[in-house]
């Protein structure tokens, strides 16, 4: 049930005026919007409700032990068996056939032929994503950041509430929890907030990521060797304006419903490709990942605390990890440590030569810009020969035959409105504020007409979805 159709404006639609006809009952109207989470799970496949909830319940009972016990010993064991058990259940669903083919490949090198048991897994929608929260709430309760939860109820809302379920972000029990404690108020900046980045997220996803994929993107990386030099360049560009729409339109939507349902998500996204570092381009880039990745893994590692050398160790091994969190591939791996590799010579380099004195502001952007561009061939690839076609292409001097002035345009502005105003959405919000609710809702629906207009005819799945 994807955001952009008309299935799912259906759908919220009946849990918009249902939950705020439950005003005064928030266990009632939590209940209701559990219910809700999980037919909007099962829409996709009903048998996967059942590991929602049986994460929720692992977790919440896990998260009870370690607030009842009073022995630090027994309580680092319980906080190291739920994380392990929640890093069972991910790895099972995500990588059990991937690491079978390896260890079947490594067997065959050395003359070991092994029928070995390789299964047909699906892969739950969402799972990276409901697991690493699982995983955060049980490690802050540990470490006393997060009040154990008041019911079941309130962690398995959690965990399955639908705006954030299959794509993020990543909201922390911490952010979460104390919401679901009162009952929600929906005030008007937050209705104009929230409309106005539902509709920025329709624009986004229907019109300028799903143009460039089904245009641009999906032809030449199904067949690089077919594209020369300007085509190929063109899709490179159009796949860092395509998966930045797609997935920033996933978050702004999920901010927004979240938002007219009275619940406050951080924001995931803050104009990534004005980065002068790779550094900054992670603290801009689906920030919710990010930050649970430095306080979840980094940080535990040892962070900064145990000197340079180890210091580059682990942001490496974060983003390795990060990396092979996208995707069960060697290409994701690479990816990762492109990311991890460049931090570790910017942190090299302002060891040597002190902070603030690297390059122009300017130069770090386009630098940073051409070396994301460099490991989104990497993603976007089904394997390491077409990415080695994409770069090899790159210098094939022949004519375009895909792109076109308006795929320009898209790219051009996709990248453009990295430069708007920061928080302009905000502005626009509080702008919106006195508006009489009809004039409102007129504005809202000439937007969601015109975005109907001149979109292309079907919606992508989410790109994020398969993470």
């Amino acid at each position: 049930m994807l955001f952009p159709t008309l299935a799912f404006g259906v759908f919220f639609l009946f849990v918009y005026f249902t939950t705020w006809s439950l005003d005064r009952e928030n266990g009632r109207r939590k209940l209701f919007l559990l219910l809700a989470s999980w037919f909007f799970y099962a829409h996709w496949d009903w048998r996967f409700v059942a590991l929602l909830i049986a994460s929720a319940v692992l977790n919440w009972g896990v998260a009870v032990l370690i607030d009842r016990s009073d022995e630090q010993r027994r309580r680092k064991w319980l906080v190291g068996l739920g994380v392990a058990a929640n890093l069972i259940i991910l790895g099972f669903f995500k990588y059990y056939g991937f690491f079978v083919e390896q260890a079947g490949d490594l067997l065959s090198r050395f003359g070991w032929e092994r029928d070995l048991p390789l299964l047909e897994i699906v892969l739950p929608v969402g799972i990276s994503f409901f697991t690493f929260q699982g995983i955060s709430y049980v490690v802050d309760v540990h470490r006393g950041k997060t009040p154990i939860a008041k019911s079941l109820l309130d962690v398995m809302l959690l965990m399955s509430f639908f705006p954030h379920l299959v794509a993020g972000p990543i909201v922390r029990a911490s952010d979460l929890l104390p919401q679901f404690e009162r009952a929600p108020r929906l005030t008007r900046e937050m209705a104009a907030h929230g409309l106005l980045l539902i509709c920025w997220g329709l624009f986004k996803k229907t019109v300028i990521a799903s143009e460039l994929s089904v245009r641009l993107v999906d032809p030449v990386f199904f067949d690089p060797s077919a594209y020369g030099t300007w085509d190929l360049m063109a899709a490179v560009y159009g796949y860092a304006v395509q998966i930045y729409c797609d997935f920033s339109a996933y978050s702004d939507m999920a901010i927004g419903i979240a938002a007219l349902l009275g619940y406050s998500f951080p924001r995931n996204f803050d104009q990534p490709y004005r980065a002068s570092s790779m550094q900054d381009f992670w603290r801009r880039w689906h920030i919710s990942l990010s930050s649970w990745l430095r306080d979840y893994l980094y940080v535990p590692l040892g962070g900064g605390r145990r000197g340079l050398v180890r210091s580059c160790l682990n942001v490496f091994i974060t983003m390795l990890l990060g990396g092979l969190w996208h995707g069960a591939a060697w290409t994701f791996v690479a990816w990762g440590a492109l990311h991890g590799g460049v931090q570790v010579v910017e942190r090299l380099g302002r060891a040597v030569i002190g902070e603030g004195k690297g390059p122009p502001a300017w130069l770090g952007v386009l630098v940073t810009f051409h070396i994301v561009c460099l490991g989104w061939i990497l993603f976007r690839a089904e394997t390491f020969p077409m990415a080695m076609e994409v770069l090899s292409g790159l210098g094939r001097l022949e004519p375009a035959t895909l792109v076109t002035p308006f795929l320009l345009v898209l790219i051009v502005g996709g990248l453009a409105m990295h430069w708007l105003p920061p928080r302009a959405a905000e502005g626009i919000a509080t702008w919106m504020k006195p508006a009489p609710s009809l004039t409102m809702g007129v504005l809202v629906g000439a937007a969601i007409l015109l975005v109907e207009a001149v979109r292309p005819d079907g919606v992508a799945p989410f790109i994020y979805f398969q993470f």
